[in-house]
């Protein structure tokens, strides 16, 4: 498998394959979302498309980066969300770095969103489909996130070594620049499970992809893979 390593800006033309990664927070918080019962998310453009979303289906769930704010029901931590019932709701979710990212590969035949909670489910879709090139978008600090990066390298290593020690990986998020920033309080809307949870390798079963319906980028979870 070719694997290219791409930020945001760097998507010049649509990939065949593209895997949008976002471990702290954006993709890791989605994959919760699904396991607390959400049946999809909308990945939004803009704050206000959000709130516009959120006016238009008052029973969606907005959620966004940051602090709490009026009109959105959550902030994007893993922590926090890891208490709220989202049983067969949809959530709407506007981040800095991760929708912009799978929004910008929305062209591509197969969209994949991930982070280290649903590597292994990812790697596996990707050994299903035999994808012969495949673009990592590597989508925090304008693809030099060493979270994203260690994670996207990671997920291109298991497509061809099932099987492949994290710890190296994990380790390098673990110290990167984001994880400090949660840790040390520097962002707000922050949990203080919320690095440990971006770090749980292969928490869940399950896949993300994707896919444009109308006008909007849909996020759904794959079927449990065998």
């Amino acid at each position: 498998m070719d694997a290219r390593f791409l930020g945001i800006a760097e998507l010049a033309e649509a990939p065949s394959v593209a895997v949008v990664v976002d471990v702290m927070r954006a993709f890791t918080v989605a994959a919760w979302a699904f396991a607390q019962g959400a049946e999809k998310i909308v990945l939004a453009e803009s704050l206000d498309e959000a709130l516009a979303l959120k006016a238009r289906h008052p029973d969606w769930v907005a959620l966004k980066d940051g602090p709490p704010a009026p009109g959105f029901d959550a902030v994007n931590s893993p922590g926090l969300l890891r208490s709220v019932d989202l049983g067969g709701r949809t959530v709407v979710q506007k981040t800095t770095a991760g929708t912009v990212g799978a929004l910008a590969a929305k062209d591509a035949s197969l969209v994949l969103c991930a982070s280290f909670v649903v590597a292994e489910a990812t790697a596996r879709l990707l050994r299903t489909r035999a994808s012969d090139s495949v673009t990592f978008v590597v989508t925090g600090e304008d693809g030099q996130a060493d979270e994203d990066l260690a994670c996207a390298q990671f997920i291109a290593r298991r497509v061809t070594e099932p099987g492949a020690d994290a710890a190296e990986f994990l380790r390098r998020a673990a110290e990167s620049r984001a994880a400090t920033e949660l840790t040390e309080g520097v962002r707000q809307g922050v949990h203080p499970d919320d690095v440990a949870l971006c770090l749980e390798l292969d928490r869940f079963p399950f896949a993300m992809v994707a896919t444009l319906e109308g006008s909007l980028m849909i996020l759904r979870q794959t079927a449990e893979l065998p």
